[in-house]
């Protein structure tokens, strides 16, 4: 199986049956993301270099704008896509099969868990995965310690409290936080 077929089957919503070829292809996308994160997080690199090991990782270039504050963690990686100006700081966890959009300006704080896959409820097909996208819009900020789960949209200029578990779609230029997030305030646009 080749990595846009393994792409394209995740991108359609399509289950992943435990044990299956699909399956399989993801245990081996996992280990040559494991040796990238490694070469990621073993030791300092400068920004430029940080912008070309994560641009091999996610299997497209990032901008010169992008910024990663490492350790970072992925279990997949080849279904990330990054907007400019987007910053991504240490400890953060990604497990993109599902795929991950980040759009333009989005900061993402300290260890916050963006998660893609659900397993199946039924216990005798507990192998078996659902992905699901998550999209974040542009100009979002998501707080230190926040989990998205799959299938939610962020939508522009929204703001993620620290801690919050996001499992609905968040409208844009509102503040959620708690568990489950809920909206808190609207964001009123200044020009200042």
């Amino acid at each position: 199986m080749e990595i846009h077929d393994f792409l394209a089957h995740l991108n359609r919503g399509e289950t992943v049956e435990g044990g299956s070829e699909i399956h399989q292809m993801m245990h081996t996308v996992s280990q040559e993301a494991l040796k990238m994160i490694a070469q990621i997080n073993g030791s300092y690199h400068p920004p430029e270099e940080i912008r070309k090991l994560f641009s091999d990782l996610i299997g497209s270039p990032v901008d010169e704008t992008f910024a990663l504050f490492p350790p970072f963690y992925t279990d997949c990686g080849k279904n990330i896509k990054v907007g400019k100006h987007v910053f991504i700081n240490s400890g953060c966890r990604f497990q993109d099969q599902g795929g991950i959009t980040i759009g333009d300006g989005a900061l993402i704080g300290h260890n916050v868990v963006l998660a893609t896959l659900n397993h199946d409820i039924n216990p005798n097909k507990r192998s078996t995965m659902h992905p699901a996208p998550i999209v974040i819009g542009n100009n979002v900020w998501i707080g230190a310690n926040a989990t998205v789960v799959p299938g939610v949209t962020i939508g522009d200029g929204a703001i993620v409290a620290a801690g919050a578990v996001v499992t609905k779609d968040v409208p844009p230029n509102v503040i959620v936080g708690g568990v489950p997030a809920k909206t808190l305030k609207k964001i009123e646009n200044s020009t200042e």
